[in-house]
């Protein structure tokens, strides 16, 4: 693991920077600007505050500041970032940045993890915690110890308190970093080849149900937002997660998101509640960013009335994501049994799209995976359409069910698969 060195502007005296510090803040409040909402009006008043002390130091009253962008920038930060973690979060290499504790911060780059130098206080910490989640509406207290946020750049938030966390609080930031908004796009980066791309734009265009799976920061996201954005432009698209992180251009599309419950302990929207309200809003489509506990069983009850969607659920393969498909509905109630869940998970989920981190960091499709709705026994038959062998993503034997949904999209599958294979 390397030690990576903290990107700091060129050191200049703290006694100035200090200062400056306290008149901007002082400008920003007059001039009653929010500085995570509008950070170039806090840029704005930073220059013509060095800019003022520049001129002066010619004068001998004060100290020259050297460099003004890297002052700039530290007061910026300061202000209207986050401080001494403002740098990875600016860096475009820079996926993750968590703090286990205040002498031990990491980064995430290309899938692998970097210990930083950079060391910080309680004080910073707590003070950085309070200031990311200013913007943000939610909370973290004693009585619920760990949040989930989205900060006002796109990045999400996720803290735990001391005594959840041994030793000190434990924050991480995870940057939404746009490599990819299509499925052509991940064949540029290695992800699946163009024949995998095809048909899976293919089957979203007919409409199938999909669900990606893999490992955490296996790409899932990325992924999701790739084959929402073939959805048709004359579908309306309803989406549901815990926090902001869908994103793809469509001109009919609602977002919804989760909400914390307020201090009197009530006023809670869990994600169950946004699939069951999506389905009053006229969906074509359905989108939930993750699936983990209870919601499943709604999803998969719209999705077996006929409403086409997509989720993405943690697992290790394709054939554990459809056994934990048939799990997490089972957390709903003591009424909810096995015996409706597997058909009715065989039944609904179309496509399994598996991704997986391999060991150098870079994220790959490892198998697309087709569910014909059979079952032997207790077990879901599937067949694979596309499977990583040999060292590359490659045609299987499987076909896809609702062959007959690829034909109204005007779509010859069969066709495309055996040009693939």
């Amino acid at each position: 693991m390397a030690l990576l060195q903290p990107l700091r502007s060129p050191v200049v005296p703290d006694d100035v920077v200090a200062r400056l510090d306290e008149q901007l803040r002082a400008a920003v409040r007059r001039e009653a600007i929010d500085p995570q909402r509008d950070p170039e009006s806090v840029r704005r008043l930073a220059v013509a505050l060095v800019r003022e002390h520049d001129e002066r130091s010619l004068t001998g009253v004060v100290t020259p500041v050297g460099d003004v962008a890297a002052v700039v920038a530290e007061l910026v930060a300061r202000v209207a970032g986050f401080g001494p973690l403002q740098p990875y979060l600016d860096d475009p290499t820079v996926e993750e940045v968590w703090i286990n504790s205040p002498d031990r911060v990491f980064v995430a780059r290309r899938g692998r993890h970097e210990l930083t130098n950079l060391v910080l206080t309680e004080g910073q910490v707590g003070e950085l915690v309070e200031r990311m989640l200013k913007s943000t509406g939610r909370r973290v207290d004693l009585s619920r110890p760990f949040v989930d946020a989205m900060l006002p750049a796109g990045h999400r938030l996720h803290v735990v308190l001391e005594g959840i966390a041994r030793g000190f609080s434990a924050v991480n930031v995870r940057k939404f970093v746009v490599r990819a908004t299509r499925l052509d796009e991940l064949v540029g980066l290695g992800t699946l080849t163009p024949e995998a791309a095809r048909f899976l734009e293919a089957s979203v265009r007919a409409g199938l149900n999909i669900l990606v799976t893999g490992g955490t920061q296996a790409g899932k996201t990325t992924m999701l937002n790739c084959l929402a954005a073939a959805i048709p432009g004359g579908e309306r698209v309803i989406s549901a997660e815990e926090v902001f992180e869908i994103r793809f251009p469509h001109p009919d599309w609602v977002a919804l998101q989760t909400r914390q419950e307020g201090l009197e302990g009530n006023g809670e929207v869990r994600l169950r509640d946004l699939v069951k309200e999506s389905l009053r809003m006229r969906p074509s489509r359905i989108i939930v960013g993750e699936v983990r506990a209870e919601e499943c069983l709604d999803l998969l009850i719209a999705l077996n009335a006929g409403v086409p969607g997509m989720c993405t659920l943690h697992a290790n393969s394709a054939r554990e994501a459809l056994t934990k498909a048939c799990t997490l509905p089972l957390l709903a109630g003591e009424n909810i049994s096995a015996r409706f869940v597997v058909p009715t998970v065989a039944a609904s989920v179309d496509l399994v799209v598996h991704l997986a981190l391999d060991a150098s960091g870079a994220r790959r499709v490892g198998e697309v995976v087709a569910v014909p709705g059979r079952m032997e026994g207790d077990v879901i038959e599937t067949e694979t359409v596309f499977e990583w062998r040999e060292g590359a993503l490659r045609r299987g034997i499987g076909l896809p069910p609702r062959i007959e949904r690829y034909e109204r999209a005007g779509v010859d599958v069969v066709r495309l698969l055996r040009e693939a294979g």
